[in-house]
């Protein structure tokens, strides 16, 4: 399917501005239920976002980018992305007592409405920074930071939530997920690449308390050992219950062992201007279906055009899209001639959640740069 996207840089707007919302959860919530829908942990980074390079940088000489973009990333990309489906988010994360840090925990609590009650502003500690450089769909990153207290934050008592994202460590075990599964919070794992070499499924010992592991196809076929990114999900269900492999271009493959269900589900094609957080956002997207309870294939080509959107603006926090982007897609591309009629029914499951009024395509709210006063 070919989505109509937005032709580079645009004037932004701040995600304080008022959308439509939508919350996926609304026919499944009684008075029982935990107060978080996700919770989440991990390092929030400044990401300052570089894009309209003509090529990656040379050494000794002077780039000029065309865009220039500043959110929250790291753990916030996805806190950010699941806020903006509906989804009740609680985040513990070290914020630096710096201008950058204070930008940060502004945008994610006032601006995206997420929990920062179990986060930390960390006395000394000035915030971790990433420099993004996108060019030719790809991106070339430059990072630093220094590791916070021990203390800070405290993420060994979780509280009560649907569910988690959990990023596993190789020969590592966080003793928070273990005490999340405990409480009855389904826990949806993601990995990075294995600098050890080993890529050794042992070595996650986590992944016994996952309910869904997301690993790429080349993360999935090291640690499994086959030549084929679907043998490789078919063969990580002996250790998860679910498990969605990523398939870049080609789009993503699900199996869930306990219904015997597999989902294949192609790439919706877009002009991306910045590729930064969208294996974040696929991941928030199918956890927004999951807790719905909607079916494998419609969680993945949820998540899939939740990713895909996520590409066409800056940063990877503040472009995550919500749902007034979902249904101005969806009102644009029916309207598109040429477009394949199952390509259409595979997102038919849109009409029945979306607004009514959607937003007239294309949509763009992000923020140029720290410092600009709000408006709207």
């Amino acid at each position: 399917m070919t989505a109509t996207d937005g032709k580079g840089p645009s004037p932004f707007t701040r995600a304080t501005q008022s959308w439509a919302h939508l919350d996926p959860l609304a026919a499944l919530r009684t008075p029982e239920d935990p107060p978080w829908d996700v919770y989440l942990t991990g390092t929030v980074f400044l990401d300052i976002i570089f894009t309209g390079l003509d090529s990656a940088p040379v050494r000794g000489t002077e780039s000029w980018a065309r865009g220039m973009g500043s959110s929250p990333g790291g753990v916030a990309n996805m806190a950010t992305a699941l806020a903006r489906l509906g989804l009740r988010t609680s985040l513990a994360a070290a914020f630096g007592d710096d201008h950058y840090g204070e930008y940060c925990w502004d945008v994610l609590q006032q601006g995206e409405g997420i929990d920062l009650s179990p986060s930390r502003t960390v006395p000394g500690w000035h915030s971790p920074v990433t420099v993004s450089m996108a060019y030719e769909g790809e991106r070339t990153m430059v990072s630093h930071g220094h590791e916070p207290p021990p203390e800070e934050p405290a993420p060994d008592c979780p509280p009560r939530a649907r569910a988690a994202v959990a990023s596993l460590t190789p020969g590592r075990s966080a003793p928070w997920i273990a005490q999340a599964a405990r409480k009855g919070t389904r826990v949806f794992g993601d990995v990075g690449w294995d600098d050890t070499g080993a890529w050794d499924l042992a070595g996650l010992t986590d992944l016994r308390h996952c309910e869904a592991f997301l690993p790429n196809a080349e993360e999935a076929m090291r640690y499994t050992g086959t030549g084929c990114p679907r043998a490789a999900a078919h063969a990580l269900t002996e250790y998860v219950p679910v498990a969605v492999v990523t398939l870049g271009a080609e789009g993503a493959y699900a199996v869930d062992r306990r219904t015997g269900e597999s989902a294949e589900v192609p790439a919706i094609a877009v002009e991306a201007l910045d590729p930064t957080g969208a294996g974040d956002v696929f991941v928030a997207g199918f956890v927004t279906g999951s807790l719905a309870g909607w079916p494998l294939a419609d969680r993945l080509a949820f998540a899939g055009l939740t990713a895909a959107l996520s590409v066409q603006d800056f940063g990877g926090s503040l472009s995550a899209p919500g749902w007034s982007e979902i249904g101005a897609w969806w009102r644009k591309v029916q309207s598109v001639e040429g477009q394949d009629p199952a390509a259409l029914r595979r997102y038919a499951f849109l009409e029945r959640l979306l607004p009514a009024a959607a937003r007239p395509w294309p949509l763009q709210r992000a923020v140029p740069t720290i410092g600009f006063g709000r408006s709207g």
